[in-house]
């Protein structure tokens, strides 16, 4: 079975700016040393496994050319705010550090940001899309795309539109990220007339989902929305063992997570899905990134490490248009001034007042055990 992929188009950066502050010698071959945190054990262990591989995988491509030199230091945050919190203030403690990458939840990468604004240290997260968290600091970055744009999407186009849902049941993991994706979504629903039959939420380390289930399946939806990335398969299987049939799963959150295919199997045939990127066949680099990265991680990726890939090659051209003097302010200037960039996820170019920025979805059915890409991106038009 072959598992489909996303990502994009491949290509490199751009120009911009220059800035001042604690000065990090420049010069042809000079060794900028990179932050990575990522969830490399935990519920999110798939996703920081990806971060890993997709950071280095771009490292090895920028080191061979040879202008620059990138060394990456990782550290696992284990998915707990508390953890990554520590760990970014390790980093901004270090003036080494130039800047870091990470983390991957939102919760994580919020808990951050008093910690990156105090050290003066551009956090360019991979993934986090709540909202509110480019806003808390000058320092904070992300390239998801936001969950004011896709929970929206996902009320209107998916199930509105696509699907044709009419009465909804929410599942959804009480975190920043969940509450955001919950708050934004039903704020949609609530203009495209779908009724909200069912709500209900799960702290973080659950596991076991049978009493929310039970709860979720007294509203009678015709759909059901699961909003998380790391429990969305046990949440899957424990919807089938619990013999409820008559209702159709849709996901917001994990995107085309192979675990989705690997753990569910069966009862993950007719789920949907929205994603920013999804593979092109014909695109041969595309291709070759997903095959490489395939090979060392032992399974192909999803968007996530395609982002991290990216955030790689946007900190690299943030560093060589500083010039002479690099210091983590001139990479912020110029990482927020950054223009002309396309990476595997497509183009790059932050927000005017804030270093996020918005995107267009996809979406996505399981179908014969595999992906299926069903709109394009004009589909919300």
């Amino acid at each position: 079975m072959r598992v489909s992929r996303v990502v994009g188009i491949a290509a490199l950066c751009a120009l911009a700016m220059v800035s001042a502050g604690p000065v990090f010698a420049a010069g042809s071959g000079k060794t900028y040393k990179i932050g990575v945190l990522a969830p490399i054990t935990g519920v999110n262990a798939e996703y920081g496994k990806g971060f890993q591989i997709g950071t280095q995988m771009a490292v090895d491509e920028i080191n061979a050319k040879g202008d620059i030199h990138i060394d990456l230091v990782v550290k696992d945050s284990k998915g707990d705010p508390k953890e990554s919190a520590d760990l970014a203030r390790q980093f901004g403690d270090d003036k080494s550090i130039v800047a870091i990458i990470g983390d991957f939840t939102s919760s994580c990468c919020m808990a951050n940001a008093p910690i990156i604004d105090d050290a003066g240290i551009v956090q360019l997260s991979p993934t986090a899309s709540n909202p509110s968290y480019a806003s808390m600091s000058k320092y904070a970055f992300s390239i998801m795309g936001r969950q004011d744009g896709e929970a929206p999407f996902f009320s209107t186009f998916l199930l509105k539109k696509y699907a044709g849902a009419k009465k909804v049941g929410l599942i959804w993991v009480n975190s920043d990220w969940g509450k955001s994706a919950h708050d934004n979504f039903v704020a949609q629903a609530s203009k495209d007339g779908l009724s909200i039959v069912s709500d209900v939420n799960y702290v973080p380390t659950e596991t076991d989902f049978s009493s929310a289930i039970a709860k979720l399946r007294r509203g009678r939806p015709d759909h059901i929305v699961i909003m998380d990335q790391g429990a969305v398969p046990a949440i899957i299987n424990q919807v089938a063992q619990a013999s409820w049939k008559n209702v159709k799963i849709t996901t917001l959150g994990p995107g085309t997570s192979p675990q989705i295919l690997s753990l569910c199997k069966q009862n993950a045939e007719g789920l949907l899905l929205s994603t920013p990127f999804y593979i092109d066949k014909s695109d041969t680099k595309s291709n070759a990134w997903a095959d490489q990265f395939t090979k060392i991680a032992g399974f192909a990726p999803t968007v996530h490490p395609a982002c991290a890939y990216d955030c790689v090659y946007l900190l690299a051209a943030a560093i060589k248009n500083s010039g002479a003097n690099v210091t983590r302010d001139s990479i912020r200037d110029n990482l927020h001034s950054l223009k002309g960039f396309v990476g595997l996820t497509g183009p790059i170019q932050f927000n005017p007042d804030h270093g996020d920025i918005f995107r267009k979805y996809l979406v996505i059915a399981v179908e014969n055990g595999q992906f299926v890409r069903k709109t394009d991106y004009d589909y919300a038009k």
